[in-house]
């Protein structure tokens, strides 16, 4: 018996397709805006983990160049591929825990009723 729901069910529709609603607590996850921030932290990972074992490998064992770059390419698209969906999740939940872009709003802000200036 799950007492609280929250975690246990999939948020990913796809690769990187967000559900409209959770399918566990319901949540609304239609509004959440996280576009190309999941792309730009991925480069900035992969491209730090990459780069200080490129020039030691470079370094320690001087390489063909192609075998070099062949290799840390496979590398960095895999490594790539295995980041991308995780942090674009962990970009919607950071969204969603500190209330961002509709989470955690009832219901829209009511605007205040226009005064008319006196006469």
């Amino acid at each position: 018996m799950v007492i609280f729901p929250w975690g246990s069910g999939p948020m990913m529709a796809g690769y990187l397709k967000v559900r409209p609603r959770c399918p566990v607590c319901d949540e609304d996850l239609s509004h959440q805006r996280a576009d190309d921030g999941p792309a730009y932290l991925t480069i900035l990972i992969v491209g730090h983990l990459l780069m200080p074992a490129l020039m030691a490998t470079f370094i320690a064992w001087q390489p063909d160049p192609m075998l070099l770059a062949s290799g840390f390419c496979v590398a960095a698209a895999a490594l790539t591929l295995y980041l991308l969906p995780r942090i674009k999740g962990a970009m919607v939940g950071l969204q969603w825990a500190k209330r961002m872009h509709g989470f955690g709003e009832a219901e829209p802000p009511a605007r205040p009723a226009a005064t008319e200036p006196a006469a």
